[in-house]
C-alpha cells in the first residue's frame, strides 16, 4: 500500500474543493490515485474545519477576483458557502496587490534566471572538479606518509 505525503494529499483535495472544483475522476487519472481513495482523503478534508483547509495561490486569486465586484451582503454570502472569512479575502487582495507592486527590477527576468542556472552549473562543475583533485591530493599525501613509514622503520632494523 502506498503511502502518500500530507502535501500531496492536500493538493490533490484542494482540486476537489472549490473554489475550483474539479471532476472526482479526472483528478483521480490525472495524479494516479483511486477514486475511492480520494473520495475519502476528501471527506475526511472535509471534517475538518474550515480554517484547516489550505487555499492555492490560484484559488485565492480566483476568490479575489470573484468577489471583487460583489455587493457587501453578496460577498458575505460567497464567503459563508466556501467557508472563507470576509478579512480572509481583504487580506488575499492587500498580498495580491503588493505582489504586482513590486518593482519590475525586483523581479527576476527568465533570461536573468536562464543565465544563474548556467553559472550555478559551472560553480558546482568547478566546486566538483576541485574536491577530485583535493581527494587525490590528500590521498597522495597519505601514500607518501605511509611509505616514509614503511622505509624508515625497515631501515631501523
Amino acid at each position: 500500500m502506498a503511502r502518500y505525503g500530507q502535501a500531496f494529499k492536500d493538493r490533490a483535495v484542494a482540486r476537489l474543493l472549490p473554489p475550483e472544483s474539479s471532476a472526482l475522476e479526472v483528478v483521480a487519472r490525472e495524479v494516479g490515485i483511486g477514486v475511492q481513495t480520494l473520495e475519502r482523503w476528501r471527506e475526511d478534508a472535509q471534517s475538518m474545519p474550515a480554517r484547516g483547509r489550505a487555499w492555492t495561490a490560484r484559488a485565492r486569486l480566483e476568490a479575489v477576483i470573484t468577489t471583487a465586484a460583489m455587493p457587501e451582503a453578496a460577498k458575505s454570502a460567497w464567503c459563508r458557502e466556501h467557508g472563507v472569512y470576509p478579512a480572509d479575502l481583504d487580506k488575499w487582495r492587500s498580498s495580491a496587490t503588493a505582489a504586482l507592486a513590486q518593482p519590475e527590477e525586483a523581479r527576476a527576468s527568465p533570461q536573468a534566471t536562464r543565465a544563474d542556472r548556467k553559472r550555478i552549473k559551472e560553480l558546482e562543475r568547478d566546486l566538483l572538479r576541485k574536491d577530485r583533485a583535493l581527494a587525490e591530493t590528500a590521498a597522495l599525501l597519505v601514500l607518501s606518509k605511509n611509505l616514509e613509514a614503511i622505509f624508515h622503520k625497515g631501515g631501523d632494523e
